[in-house]
């Protein structure tokens, strides 16, 4: 790494910022309003406008369209996109336009022709960065984007929690750390919002495989929920302050996220005083008068569901005295209370679409791929790729055009198109996915990075020539690709299409190899011992070749931290596969062998027990004494850090202060880690805090991480609340979930908090 490089990552927040204001002309942001737990400036703006509405005005704001099924159904222009919900002119009250936006501006299959966006890298590639202002900075630009293409509602904001490593949406999400997942999702929240227009959080809750994901039922218990996933949800509530929540489509314990009452209206709105609006998904509504009392406010996408519950039947339940006219009321104001307290109310958005500024933006992209890159492996000091190295061979991949990106709504049409799209015939995504790869070339990304070296490209389809060209260069990289998607799981973790033994034929014939890994999440890698070198790229969005490059060659130093445990072998996890794929997959044979009775399989309910509980991820490797490939926290360098003169500081907050020292010959960027415990009963450490300190060689700096009380307590049902109980607890400061090499502890008092 560069001194340039490590002052362009800290000056991320300030561009941030100047994306924010000058991407397009923008009014004035309003001061924000700030929210409290017996009312606010905006709610009262908010019941003011409501109590104009007629019965009929209210129950219009409480369902909303899906442009590509709605023709017809309003007077206004209907934007392909996500989402629609007419306003009110005579209240003042806007227009609301929404779209997909996870990675990016989405559109998926090309709904809107030639509209593009900026792509950034995978969730878990950010979630790698180990930093919020990484995580803001594209949050901003997201939101930047979307402004000017006349959106004002964002259904960004994925939080949930990593629970099976064959998850086929991981890779939008931001691993499997609550403390980590909730602070990267408040700073993208944050800075989606920081252009005055809504960014929600979702998808509340446990919604945690795509198999079945219409009719699973999650279950556990309830203080292992509010210390997982709950706790993900709450801090990235608490730091966002999200306009709007969406729920779930699966059930939890028993009833369907988007009428759960326990969820919706006893944790989300009495116990985290939420005052933002609940919009389901897209096709998850089950109900009409439940849903409504269970604290659901507005029906998204009604055309994808089975009837237009919060349309003429919610009116009819209120007339019938079903539902109170006070619930409804309520449901409008959080509505208006979320677009007030964003700034999104009012005149926000251009009357006509402009061009955002893409060069900058690309820049906020690549960033994000470089701080997220994960150096996995590097015996010999393989990488940076040597300057002795004369003749390199790019292997696969399509590493000559692009990147992979993953697949569903979140797809972005990146600027630069699409150098590789792939329809698909069968799958829960075939409708609204393609393979697709942004034109991002790897393979000239490194030809321009290194002059004078000549670098060969093979696609890998032969065997017999790609292990010559490998044979006979000085170094071989091998791309090697993972396709995962919204709406289908992975059916295991290896990797498609023989890839393995590609790389393994690669490495026996050339033993100065290089595994770059292009995936949506963990895969297992039987080669490992042969290959002395294995970064994971992640899907790296637009800019992920000139980023791979950059790290390849040493321009940048490599940073990212695995926010995610990679397995030894299937059997680690709590789940060796998709719960249900046998039972989908029966079904979808059953209808293949009778087209005419295919309308009679259904796939019922079923249950996913989380016998893991709280104990997410590296949790659970440590308590079942596992030793996986890589720990959660994994992450090399080309330079080294040392943690020197520990102390460790309890009483009321448990702290621990030390020397972080980069005894290396490179400038570089560290992520130091405190794990917490109590040192009685045995349980797992939990990460505490963490931080990214970028040192130049030989610096050393005093830091002090503080744990978030929250990982130090455990739920308590009977307070109900967060309690700590008074003892010595263990510290762990290390570079990863697994390092014990530096162990304190300290005594904390008693104490409790609200839930």
């Amino acid at each position: 790494m560069t001194t340039t490089h490590i002052a362009r990552w800290a000056s991320l927040a300030t561009l941030a910022v100047a994306i924010a204001t000058t991407a397009t002309a923008r009014p004035p942001r309003a001061a924000p309003t700030v929210r409290d737990g017996g009312g606010s400036a905006a709610r009262a703006r908010a019941d003011a406008l409501v109590a104009k509405m007629t019965l009929d005005e209210k129950i219009a704001f409480l369902h909303g369209l899906f442009p590509p099924m709605a023709a017809g159904k309003t007077g206004n222009e209907l934007i392909p996109s996500a989402g629609h919900i007419d306003g009110l002119a005579r209240l003042g009250i806007p227009l609301v336009r929404e779209s997909d936006a996870s990675l990016g501006v989405a559109n998926q299959v090309e709904q809107r022709k030639g509209d593009v966006a900026t792509a950034l890298p995978s969730g878990l590639a950010t979630a790698a960065s180990f930093d919020p202002a990484i995580a803001r900075a594209g949050g901003t630009m997201i939101g930047a984007e979307a402004r000017d293409k006349r959106f004002n509602v964002l259904l960004a904001g994925g939080v949930n929690l990593t629970r099976d490593p064959w998850n086929g949406r991981n890779f939008e999400y931001l691993g499997e750390d609550p403390l980590l997942a909730g602070m990267l999702a408040g700073a993208h929240i944050a800075g989606v919002q920081s252009n005055r227009i809504v960014s929600t959080v979702k998808h509340f809750a446990l919604n945690s495989q795509e198999t079945g994901r219409m009719v699973v039922d999650a279950r556990i218990g309830e203080a292992a929920l509010r210390m997982s996933d709950l706790l993900a949800f709450e801090i990235a509530i608490e730091q966002g302050k999200p306009g709007s929540v969406m729920c779930a489509y699966n059930k939890v314990n028993g009833d369907w996220a988007c009428e759960n009452k326990h969820l919706l209206t006893d944790v989300l709105k009495r116990d985290w005083g939420y005052r933002g609006w609940v919009m389901s998904d897209w096709g998850a509504v089950h109900s009409t008068a439940k849903a409504a009392n269970a604290g659901l406010d507005q029906q998204s996408g009604q055309e994808l569901d089975k009837a237009l519950y919060f349309a003429e039947p919610l009116k009819a339940a209120v007339e019938k005295g079903e539902v109170p006219m006070a619930r409804i009321d309520d449901m409008v104001a959080r509505y208006l209370t979320g677009l007030i307290e964003t700034g999104a109310f009012g005149d926000t958005v251009p009357a006509k679409a402009v061009t955002p500024d893409y060069a900058a933006h690309a820049e906020v992209a690549q960033r994000a791929a470089e701080a997220g890159i994960v150096l996995l492996k590097n015996d010999g000091d393989l990488l940076p790729i040597a300057r002795v190295a004369k003749r390199i061979v790019v292997i696969g991949g399509n590493a000559d055009v692009g990147v992979l990106s993953g697949g569903g709504s979140s797809q972005v049409r990146s600027v630069g198109g699409a150098p590789v799209e792939i329809p698909l015939a069968t799958g829960g995504s075939a409708s609204f996915a393609r393979i697709t790869y942004h034109a991002s070339s790897p393979l000239l990304a490194l030809r321009k990075a290194l002059p004078g070296v000549r670098v060969d490209w093979v696609d890998g389809r032969s065997l017999n020539a790609t292990v010559e060209a490998a044979r006979n260069a000085d170094l071989a990289i091998v791309f090697a690709t993972q396709w995962t998607t919204e709406a289908d799981d992975v059916p295991n973790l290896n990797l498609p299409n023989q890839q393995d033994a590609l790389i393994a034929a690669i490495a026996a014939a050339q033993p100065h190899t290089v595994a770059v890994m292009e995936t949506g999440g963990p895969v297992l890698m039987p080669w490992l011992d042969k290959v002395p070198a294995v970064v994971q790229a992640w899907y790296p969005g637009q800019r992920g070749g000139e980023a791979i490059a950059a790290i390849l060659t040493g321009a940048v130093n490599p940073s990212g931290r695995l926010p995610i445990t990679f397995p030894a072998d299937a059997s680690q996890p709590p789940r060796p596969h998709p719960v249900g794929l046998d039972r989908l997959s029966g079904l979808e044979a059953a209808a293949a062998a009778n087209p005419a009775a295919a309308s009679t399989h259904v796939l019922q309910s079923f249950p996913v027990d989380y016998v893991e509980g709280s104990d997410v991820g590296y949790r659970w490797y440590e308590k079942r004494g596992l030793k996986p490939l890589f720990p959660f926290g994994h992450g090399l360098s080309y330079t080294h850090f040392s943690y020197r003169n520990p102390v460790a500081k309890g009483g009321r907050t448990l702290s621990v202060t030390f020397d972080v020292t980069n005894t290396g010959d490179r400038d570089g960027i560290d992520v130091p880690q405190m794990y917490v415990g109590r040192e009685e009963g045995g349980a797992p450490l939990r990460l505490g805090a963490f931080t990214r300190i970028a040192l130049k060689r030989g610096e050393t700096r005093r830091i002090t991480l503080t744990a978030e009380p929250r990982v130090v307590a455990d739920y308590d049902t009977a307070l109900p609340g967060w309690r700590i109980g008074a003892g010595r607890y263990r510290v762990a400061v290390g570079q990863d979930a697994a390092d014990r090499t530096t162990m304190l502890s300290a005594t904390l008092t008693a104490q409790t908090l609200k839930p």
